[in-house]
Parts: C-alpha cells; sequence; structure tokens
C-alpha cells in the first residue's frame, strides 16, 4: 500500500500573515501556499529547480502594487519575491525561494490600440500569439518572433529581452517598447519611456524614489559611456543585464529608462503594463527551403543567404530533422521539404522573404533561385537542392515544424537528453561557421551527442548537448563545458547568452562586463533594489551586499529525481521526461492541447504540472520505503491487501482534513479530461491519461472509490443489460427523483438516452457474426465482409449510427458483418481499474484476434475506443504489436472506390456542411480531417473543418456534477461560435461525447458524417 505524505514544507507564521495582510489591504487576485503549486512551479524549462515558499496571481497593476507596499512593512522585510510570466525560461530566470509573483493567469488584457500611431497597451501577462491574434485584423503584429509563442507572455519578453527569427529586420523587444508601467519593490508606480535628455535631467533633480533612480542611471550610463561602447559586443542581442547602453541615444539627446528594466529578469521591478509599437503585417511572403550536404554548409552559406536581402535565414541540422520526421507534425510539411533521392540531406537554411507588393520580393527571389541554380549544378557551396512556397498557410505549417523542433529534442531516446544551459551563443555573423567548428569539436571531444538550430542571419545558433544529470560526473562536465562556451564566445567577440537571458549563467558577469561595469550594474540594482528582495542573484547583487549571484552550479532537477528509484523512472518514463518546454500552456483555444489547463488557467492542471507532481509523490513515497511497482503489481495481478474498512478509515481522516500530498496529485489529475492530446502535440510525448490511470490504481489501494467511479467502470457491463428494455430504462433514468438522487448522491448528470428500437431490432440475422458459420466460408465468400466492431456509446445510445455505417457499406459493394459486443475497457483504464482493465482487455484480444484471422477488416466508429486497441492495450497486456487492427471509419471509407456511388443530394438545402472533429481523433491523427474532405469530395460536397479544442465532455467528464462548470466553459471556449447556427448550417461530429455536449447545449444533435452520406445518397 501506498504510505500517507505528511504536510511538506508547510506555510510558516511570517508568510501566513503576509497573505492574510495583502487580502485586508484589497488584493483581488489568488494567494496559494500549497504544497502542488510551489512544486509545480519550482522549475521551467531549464535544468534548475527551487521551491517557492508561495504564489500569489494579481488581476491588476493595484494588486502588484498592494503586494509591495505590504512587503515594504517591517514584518515581511525579510521575503523576496520573483515575477513570473510564462515560465518557459531555458536558464531559470524565473526560479525563486521567495514568493512568486504570477503575471500569467489574470493580466492578460489588451487594454488599448492605437490604429493611426502604431502602437498597442498591454497587462504583461498577455500572451504573445494572443496579442498578434488581436492585432491581425488591423494589419498589424507584434514582431520579435519566438519559438514559444503561443504561451510566452510579454512580460517574460520585457525581462529577457526576448528576440528571435527576423531580428535582423525586425529587432529585439527593447526595440518595441514605447512605455512602461513598473512596480518597485516598496510599490512605488513607476512610468519609463523616452524622453528628451533635459527633461530626463530635470526628473533626477527630484528628491524622491523616482528622482534618485533616474539620477544613478543617467549618471553611471553617461560617465561611462565610452568603456560601454568599447566592452558591448557590436552585435544584433542586447547582453540580457541592464542596457547601460541604449538608455542613450547615439546622439545622446533623448534617455529612455525603460531599457534599464527591458532585459533585467524581474531584478528591478514588477512590469504589469507595456506600450509597445506594432509593424505593419507585409501581405506578401516566399519561403525557401535551402537543403545541404552538411550542416557545415549551411553554416557558410548564410552570409550569401543575409546578402540576399531576406528578412530572415533559419537553420537545422540533420538531427533536428530528423527529429520532426519521427512526430507526427511531419505530416503537414512532408511535401514542403521533401527528400532528394540519393542524398542525405544533412542541413536545412530556410530564407524568407516579405513585402508590400509581389513585385518588392519578385526579383530577389528570382535573383536568389538563379544563384542556387548555379550553385547546384557547379555543385558548389553544398547546396543539393531547394522548394519554394508563396502559400502563408504552408509556410506557417513549416514554422510550426521548427518551433516544435526545438522541444523534441528533449524527447532523445536514452538517459542522456539535449539540455539548454549553453544553447544561446550569439557571435558576429561573420564567425559563426568558425565559431560552431569549435563548439562541435568541443562536444566531439567530450563524446557527447547534440542537436543545433537557430537565426544564422543573427549569429545565434541554439546548442543543446545531451547529458544525464542523475549522473554526478555529467553534471561535473555541464560545469566544464559552461566555463569552455564562455571562454570561446568571448575568443570570437560575441555572448553566452544572447537570446535567453542569464538567469543561473549570472556569475559569468563580472568576468564579462568587468570591475567597473559591474559595479556600475550593483550600483543600477541598489537604487532599485537596495536589499536584494527582487529575484535575488540574477544579474547582479546590489553594492555592500554580501548575498551571492546564483551559479551554474545551483539545485538541479535532478537532484530530486536522483531519489527515485532507477526502475520506477523507466516505468514511468512519460512522466519523468518532462522538460517543462511548456508547449502544454498553449494559448490557442482552437487547439486541443490540454483542455484543463485552457479553462482552469492552473498550472497544476495542465501535463507540465501533473508530471511535476507525480515525479514528486515518486520521490516521496520512495522516501518512505514503498515499492511502487510491487504495489503496483499486486493490484493488477492479485488482491489489494488493504481491507474495505482500513479504507473507509483514510477516507474519514481526509474528511477530517488530515494532510496526505497523495491528495494534491489526485486533485490535479481529477481535473484531466483523458483527450490524450498531449501525447502528441508534447514535444516529449507526455503521456497524462496512462500516468494518471496508474497513480489511480495506487490512490484508491488507500482510500475508498465514490461510487460513480464504480458506474462508470462497468458500463460496457450494465448497459447491455439496460438496452434489453430501453423504454423503462429511459423513463426511470429521466424520472425527476432518479435524476435528482443520480445528480446529488452518485454525482452525474444528463445521462443520455437509449437508443429506440435498439441495434438489435434493426440488423438482420444475416448481418450478425455466427462463428460456426462463418468457420465454413470460404475465401471467395469471405471476400466482400468487413467487420463493425462495437462500441457501447453508438450500439446502444446511437443505433441510427450502426445502422447508417451498414448502409453506406452495402452501398459501396460489400456485406457488413456486426460483430457480437465485447467490452473494450476504456472507462476503466480511465478510472484506474487496472486489474479490471487488463482482465477486459485479454478478452477483447482474444477475442478480436481470432476474427482478425479471417484476414478482413474490423471497422469501429468511436475514435477513443479504437485508439485504446492502440496504445492502452499495448502496455496493459506488455506487447509490442496486437494480432489485430482496428480502423476507425474514416480510414477504411478513404480505401474505397466511390465512382460507383453518385453525388450526394443536399436534403436541407444547406450550403455550409462543417465537420467538427473529436478531439482525440485530432490528436492522434491530425489528417483524419483531411481524409473526412477527400470522401466528401468525391461525393460533390464541399466540407469545412474548422479547428477546434475540446467540447468539454470528454467521456464521462462532462457528465460529472464536479465538471459542469468547466466542462460548459470549455463548450462555449471553442465549439459553441461552430453550433450556434446549427439551425441554418449542417453541423457534422465524429465523436458521440461531442455530439451529446451539442444536443445539451443546442437542443440539437449533430449527426456523424456516416449518417448524413447515409441519408443524402
Amino acid at each position: 500500500m501506498i504510505a500517507e505524505i505528511t504536510q511538506q514544507d508547510s506555510a510558516n507564521t511570517l508568510l501566513n500573515d503576509y497573505i492574510s495582510k495583502i487580502c485586508g489591504q484589497g488584493f483581488s487576485g489568488d494567494t496559494d501556499t500549497s504544497y502542488a503549486t510551489r512544486i509545480v512551479t519550482a522549475t521551467d524549462n531549464s535544468i534548475y529547480q527551487e521551491i517557492p515558499q508561495a504564489v500569489i496571481y494579481p488581476k491588476n497593476t493595484k494588486d502588484v502594487q498592494v503586494a509591495m507596499q505590504v512587503a515594504s512593512l517591517d514584518p515581511f522585510l525579510s521575503l523576496s519575491f520573483g515575477p513570473r510570466g510564462g515560465g518557459t525560461g531555458t536558464n531559470g530566470q524565473s526560479l525563486t525561494p521567495g514568493i512568486v509573483v504570477d503575471l500569467s493567469r489574470y493580466m492578460r488584457e489588451i487594454l488599448e490600440i492605437n490604429e493611426e500611431e502604431g502602437w498597442v497597451r498591454v497587462q504583461t501577462g498577455v500572451i504573445k500569439d494572443q496579442l498578434n491574434d488581436f492585432l491581425k485584423p488591423y494589419g498589424f503584429f507584434f514582431a520579435p518572433d519566438l519559438s514559444t509563442s503561443n504561451r510566452a507572455t510579454i512580460g517574460g519578453m520585457i525581462n529577457t529581452d526576448a528576440s528571435g527569427q527576423g531580428s535582423l529586420v525586425y529587432g529585439k523587444t527593447s526595440d518595441h517598447v514605447l512605455e512602461l508601467k513598473t512596480i518597485l519593490v516598496d510599490g512605488t508606480e513607476l512610468n519609463t519611456n523616452k524622453l528628451e535628455l533635459e527633461k530626463a535631467e530635470l526628473l533626477a533633480e527630484q528628491t524622491n524614489r523616482v528622482g534618485e533612480i533616474y539620477k544613478t542611471v543617467l549618471t553611471s550610463c553617461r560617465e561611462n559611456r565610452e568603456l560601454v561602447l568599447e566592452k558591448f559586443p557590436r552585435l544584433n542581442r542586447f547582453l540580457t543585464g541592464y542596457d547601460l547602453e541604449n538608455v542613450f541615444d547615439d546622439e545622446m539627446t533623448t534617455f529612455d529608462l525603460s531599457r534599464v528594466i527591458t532585459g533585467s529578469e524581474g531584478s528591478l521591478g514588477i512590469v504589469t503594463e507595456a506600450k509597445l509599437n506594432v509593424t505593419r503585417i507585409q501581405p506578401y511572403k516566399t519561403l525557401i527551403n535551402i537543403k545541404y550536404d552538411s550542416f557545415e554548409s549551411a553554416l557558410r552559406n548564410s552570409p550569401f543567404l543575409v546578402a540576399a536581402n531576406a528578412t530572415s535565414v533559419e537553420t537545422v541540422d540533420s538531427k533536428v530533422l530528423n527529429l520532426a520526421k519521427q512526430d507526427i507534425i511531419w505530416h503537414s510539411v512532408s511535401d514542403l521539404i521533401s527528400d532528394i533521392p540519393g542524398v542525405e540531406v544533412q542541413g536545412l537554411n530556410m530564407v524568407e522573404f516579405n513585402g508590400e507588393t509581389p513585385e518588392e520580393i519578385e526579383g530577389k527571389v528570382s535573383s536568389l533561385c538563379s544563384q542556387l541554380d548555379q550553385l547546384i549544378t557547379n555543385r558548389e557551396a553544398g547546396v543539393v537542392g531547394y522548394q519554394l512556397t508563396n502559400d502563408k498557410a504552408d509556410i506557417l505549417k513549416i514554422y510550426a515544424m521548427r518551433k516544435k523542433a526545438v522541444g523534441l529534442l528533449g524527447n532523445t531516446k536514452g538517459k542522456q537528453k539535449p539540455l539548454a544551459f549553453a544553447e544561446d551563443t550569439a557571435v558576429p555573423p561573420e564567425n559563426l561557421a568558425d565559431f560552431i567548428l569549435e563548439f562541435r569539436a568541443l562536444l566531439d571531444s567530450k563524446g557527447l551527442h547534440y542537436g543545433m538550430f537557430g537565426h544564422v542571419d543573427a549569429g545565434v545558433l541554439h546548442v543543446r548537448p545531451a547529458l544525464d544529470m542523475c549522473d554526478p560526473e555529467q553534471e561535473k562536465l555541464l560545469r566544464e563545458i559552461s566555463d569552455q562556451v564562455v571562454a570561446l564566445t568571448a575568443k570570437y567577440r560575441g555572448l553566452m547568452w544572447g537570446e535567453h537571458g542569464k538567469g543561473y549563467r549570472s556569475e559569468y558577469g563580472p568576468a564579462f562586463f568587468g570591475d567597473a561595469l559591474f559595479t556600475e550594474l550593483r550600483k543600477i540594482k541598489s537604487v532599485f533594489d537596495k536589499n536584494n528582495r527582487l529575484n535575488p542573484g540574477k544579474i547582479c547583487t546590489p553594492l555592500e551586499c554580501n548575498d551571492s549571484l546564483v551559479s551554474v552550479d545551483g539545485q538541479k532537477r535532478a537532484w530530486f529525481d536522483r531519489a527515485i528509484n532507477i526502475e520506477v523512472k523507466e516505468s514511468f518514463e512519460n512522466a519523468m521526461n518532462c522538460n517543462g518546454n511548456g508547449l502544454c500552456f498553449n494559448y490557442d483555444e482552437a487547439s486541443p492541447m490540454c483542455p484543463s489547463y485552457k479553462v482552469t488557467k492552473d498550472r497544476r492542471h495542465s501535463p507540465k504540472g501533473r508530471a511535476s507532481l507525480i515525479r514528486e509523490w515518486f520521490r516521496l513515497q520512495e522516501e518512505q520505503g514503498v515499492d511502487l511497482l510491487s504495489s503496483e503489481k499486486t493490484l493488477i495481478e492479485k488482491e489489494n491487501d488493504t481491507t474495505w474498512w482500513e479504507r473507509f478509515r483514510n477516507n474519514r481522516k481526509k474528511q477530517q482534513g488530515i494532510y496526505d500530498f497523495s491528495h494534491e496529485v489526485k486533485e490535479s489529475m481529477d481535473e484531466c479530461l483523458a483527450c490524450k492530446a498531449c501525447t502528441t502535440a508534447c514535444p516529449i510525448k507526455v503521456d497524462v491519461p496512462s500516468f494518471r490511470a496508474r497513480f489511480l490504481n495506487l490512490y484508491y489501494s488507500k482510500y475508498n472509490r465514490p461510487l460513480k467511479d464504480h458506474l462508470v467502470a462497468n458500463v460496457e457491463q450494465t448497459t447491455p443489460l439496460m438496452a434489453k428494455l430501453p423504454r423503462l430504462t429511459n423513463f426511470v433514468v429521466n424520472f425527476a427523483p432518479v435524476k435528482s438522487a443520480l445528480k446529488n448522491v452518485v454525482g452525474y448528470v444528463d445521462t443520455p438516452t437509449l437508443s429506440v428500437p435498439t441495434l438489435d431490432k434493426r440488423t438482420n440475422s444475416e448481418y450478425r457474426y455466427d462463428e460456426k458459420k462463418f468457420s465454413t466460408l470460404s475465401k471467395e465468400q469471405m471476400s466482400d465482409i468487413i467487420f463493425i466492431v462495437q462500441d457501447p456509446f453508438t450500439s446502444f445510445y446511437e443505433a441510427e449510427l450502426v445502422e447508417a455505417f451498414m448502409q453506406v457499406i452495402t452501398k459501396l459493394g460489400k456485406k457488413p458483418v456486426l460483430l457480437p459486443f465485447v467490452p473494450n475497457g476504456k472507462a476503466q483504464h480511465v478510472k484506474g481499474f487496472l486489474k479490471e482493465f487488463k482482465s477486459t482487455a485479454k478478452s477483447a484480444n482474444e477475442f478480436l484476434s481470432r476474427i482478425a484471422s479471417y484476414g478482413r477488416p474490423l471497422v469501429g466508429l468511436d475514435a477513443s475506443l479504437v485508439l485504446c486497441y492502440r496504445d492502452e492495450y499495448l502496455k496493459i497486456l506488455n506487447k509490442d504489436e496486437l494480432a489485430f487492427k482496428v480502423h476507425l471509419a474514416h480510414e477504411w471509407l478513404s480505401t474505397q472506390d466511390w465512382s460507383s456511388v453518385g453525388k450526394l443530394s443536399n436534403e436541407n438545402g444547406h450550403s455550409v456542411v462543417k465537420l467538427l472533429s473529436h478531439c482525440t481523433e485530432t490528436s492522434a491523427m491530425p489528417e483524419s480531417k483531411t481524409i473526412w474532405k477527400d470522401i466528401f469530395g468525391h461525393l460533390g460536397v464541399n466540407l469545412e473543418t474548422p479547428a477546434t479544442g475540446c467540447c468539454g465532455m470528454a467521456g464521462t467528464y462532462g457528465h460529472e456534477t464536479d465538471h459542469q462548470h468547466n466542462s460548459r466553459s470549455l463548450y462555449e471556449m471553442s465549439w459553441q461560435k461552430h453550433t450556434s447556427n446549427i439551425e441554418e448550417e449542417t453541423v457534422l461530429a465524429t465523436g458521440f461525447s461531442c455530439r451529446c455536449q451539442v444536443k445539451r447545449y443546442e437542443n440539437k444533435k449533430p449527426m456523424h458524417p456516416i449518417e448524413y452520406i447515409a441519408k443524402n445518397l
């Protein structure tokens, strides 16, 4: 049995008093001192881990001001703070042992736009892609482009002075900041923008906090101007420290204090609002993907491409390309970056041109293509081919692949994982190839694998060496490589931190800046934060402060992971390998990725959060001497040795509020919709539904299960019995007292209605499977048979769909045969009944394997159950493959000849036919929409397939009383805009739960696409 894990590092009296005080002073946001939230916030996309004391979530600038004002009172002067945005930093910039001020949950408001002057004002929790989606209808975009743009916040971009693709043309974040609103450590509001120097000098004469800051920064930057210009490299990238150079313009006539705050990593104040300039979208784009025989060739060819006046030049090596080819995203770009017969492509440069008119870029593109053709003909520069596209959608697909490839490096097999610690080096572009050759030689000399990609036009290349941080010797190697890379970048007049901030690399600051300039940085830190309370240890410390800078030797996540049994780590690698890349925080409401995070904005309810919690749970169980794998095996193969009475007593302790960390982990797991989007959308393939089911199996060895879990897990056993008397069952289920009992006692609402007439009554015996009969059939007699694999939802609640499918099969000249209903076990897996699920899977496997021996297709209608055969069955039965494969309807239909069927009629006269896909199907089979479009195209119908996220039903999730608010919110977030006009449009949906959800809120149930085909043939 699992152990009870008592309170972990609970909040002390001072911290509780502080939280109580800010709430009493009008703080309107959330506060959280739970161990679960602190664990989830203890990591980012770096190798480090620092558990904070608490997390507060302000809703506006006033909340931040209240938090800082209270913190400046005498009892609380020992508390420190660290602002946090998207939490995607690769160097621990937002990690703090103090109180995290998380602006990403609520401060997402776009406050104002001025089209004439070309600027926008935002709260700093706004996400970069969110801002650009807002700006697009106005014809603008916010230029700095990041691979993490769908979860990176504007505040995080400001604090690291972020930049990315196209920075030679579009610059970095600081080039777009017009004004900042910053709350200082004592609660003072500091508003900064570019001023005439005389006005800045007048402000410096004031005898208040603002005057003191202006005076100090003016003096430091003016008196050290020559040294700054001499010391700072002439690069497109900034130093991510305090920008002593660009506070002044070149003529020394203006002064902008915002430039010091931009790139300061939250060490000077908490930026709450920003006024940003925005850039006109150039309507015409061309992307040329140039292929090379080696990565060195790609690097050495980059100056030639920059000289072609391209907007950007991006590069990836063969390792990154090959990882992308193994991922589900490759299907979207395979025809845009096709292989060259007989040639192994070892490098790729992606060259983009933009213009206001086609003519503006035609000349540049034509000239470059001519030169490339000549290089290929002469076999020069390593160029082996290229492809060109002008289609914006295709260009976005290629960049989506490039962005995801960053995370895919973390999915490398084995214990050694490519790590971000010396991976944003920047050198003058003309030095890049030689620099990288030395860098590669350094890594090769240590026998390390690595992947490379980046912005060659700006001299920035991301290099991620693969190391196992659980090995103390390899941790030492990390320090050794870091030191050598710092020296190497200095040799080539570059920077180690060219794009992703200093963070735990701040220790290298003194050597880079030199004593004189580093002292000036410390003076600036002192005037902003003399007691070192804001993100302490990052960038620099105040003068007369003995605190240390953070170091690359700082506390790492691996220090905690080492305590976990190796066999447990290997068994749960789908949780252990999460590297915090944060793609599960994807802002896009039309993306299926993690609906529970989208609706709660609580990172505990994300794959990253759940992986963090389960890892800590493993460690703490290990600490208590629990053998998790042995316990799990006993529960699945034998019996739970904990009696019902013991579990009842444990439940009583839970109800009495006695703490067990397992409850916090379970609370996070309860919000998971088991949609499995994380298993494909996450570049690391974190598989929450799998480790969630295993956790629930273990959790309920100690605690009793709720009644609703038993009802759900047994749905495939009870539904066939209820379907024998469908009218009576429907009457009883919809009888008001029964509905009330189901809602208030069981916690279950909106039970679907059984089909009348039943499937059994709709099908003739000739279409039912008879084993004796089939065993005597010849191959020729079997040649047209299609076996339909039943599921409990369509067979018992949508018999009309199964009947329609049989009609379509018949129209295609085949003979449908309905197999007897055999439980699949998906519901058992979702609820963590793994012993029962294994038994169900064994039975189904035996039966379907026998059917597969006939050599005829097996086809199912429900995506979540069909995909269960392909995934969960392999794991629970410990097999690499099964003897059978069940196809989804569209997979089989796509192989059929539709020419003899004719075109579909349009009985309802709707001009729009729209298909909304099941999120599990979309995640696991992204090509399914295209397949349905092709099928409908053969039938003369233009099928629209808009992108949607989760509908909010997800099996039984939307039926559970506790989830009603989130279920409806998810539906309104992504689906409602596509279904609200259901009376004037034909809306189709592939998921049973999706159709039920639409019916619940729109009072009209969409058809499955097969029903539409059958009805209109």
